[in-house]
């Protein structure tokens, strides 16, 4: 069987990393790549095609297209690609606004037969995917509430003057929160279910900047489940940290493997509630060394298109029900909404 012709548009290091992975997996092939700040418009090296832009990366004919652009053109370049008959792969966040998640939902429905999937790369650590199979298991009981912080130094890159884009209000939608803090916000639904009561403080104080660096927010879930988030900028130690509690006992997930190393060893603590244990109960702590959450994205998609299945985890559905969460966040602090005009549209 011949490989699935694949191209990459945006070829920064997210770009990048995703060909590594699309290179190992024996049903791709690269064929062509994209980005703004390639010199020429169009080059072949090694059969791969290197173009500046997505629309002559799309005209070659794809079989997948992996969108790894920023925010302001990624839903475009996604819906030119299922316009052009590719199944689609694209990056977090969709888009700037529930807009325009919304915009690619529509182009999709008109391609039902083509493969739509977003990189919500955090559900595939093995340490998400080891407390998902705890906490849905049923031996530690419901989830009652959750806490959960990510945060790091500063916008990348840094410092401030090199920022680019992701802290250019018009080009990225927004700051840390839906730059990072939607990994943890689309955690926390996957753990406690859509969450519509939502109070808020959000913030741009420190760093100065027209998108945020410091999001607060109490919510309460449809189940009852409430959790406290802690999307920020300002986190001069990197972290990361989501504590579910269940009615018996606990999972609490500390540090992430990442590309820059910089968030702490990744582990599971699973709490057992005992009663006569005074606050201090048998806890059991596992690590983990590998990330394959990239690789296990990329044959994860793959095996839907060659299998013909729908897409399970990171569809439209989960992308849009995770940008509406941002911006019950954003729109729930009244003055945060009307500095900058914001609407749940």
């Amino acid at each position: 069987m011949s490989k699935l012709r694949v191209g990459i548009a945006g070829y920064g290091i997210v770009g990048q990393r995703r060909r590594r992975c699309i290179d190992e997996h024996p049903a791709l092939e690269v064929v062509g790549v994209c980005d703004r700040m390639f010199e020429a418009d169009e080059r072949t090296e090694g059969g791969v095609a290197y173009f500046q832009r997505y629309q002559r990366l799309v005209d070659l004919g794809l079989d997948v297209l992996y969108v790894c652009l920023p925010n302001d053109v990624a839903p475009e370049a996604t819906i030119a690609g299922l316009e052009a008959g590719a199944h689609v792969f694209c990056e977090k966040p969709p888009g700037r606004t529930v807009a325009d998640i919304k915009q690619v939902r529509a182009a999709e429905a008109r391609h039902p037969t083509q493969k739509l999937k977003y990189g919500f790369n955090h559900r595939y650590h093995a340490s998400v995917q080891e407390a998902l199979k705890l906490a849905q298991g049923g031996a530690l009981g419901r989830v009652i509430n959750m806490r959960g912080v990510y945060g790091k130094s500063a916008f990348n890159p840094w410092p401030r003057e090199k920022n680019g884009w992701r802290t250019n209000r018009a080009i990225a939608g927004g700051g840390i929160l839906l730059d990072q803090g939607i990994h943890m916000v689309d955690l926390m639904r996957l753990f406690g279910g859509e969450f519509h009561d939502v109070k808020s403080f959000v913030s741009n104080s420190t760093w100065d900047l027209d998108v945020e660096d410091n999001a607060y927010a109490l919510m309460r879930s449809d189940r009852g489940v409430v959790a406290l988030l802690h999307s920020t900028a300002t986190q001069w130690r990197h972290r990361f940290k989501l504590e579910v509690f269940l009615e018996r006992g606990a999972l609490i997930l500390s540090g992430i493997l990442s590309g820059s190393k910089s968030y702490g060893q990744e582990a599971l603590t699973i709490v057992y509630r005992e009663d006569e244990a005074n606050g201090n109960p048998r806890e059991t702590t596992s690590t983990y060394i590998r990330d394959n959450s990239w690789s296990d994205e990329v044959a994860e998609l793959t095996a839907c298109i060659l299998e013909d299945r729908p897409v399970e985890v990171g569809h439209s559905l989960d992308a849009l029900r995770t940008m509406e969460l941002i911006y019950r966040i954003y729109c729930a602090d009244p003055e945060w909404r009307e500095r900058y005009h914001l609407t749940m549209d």
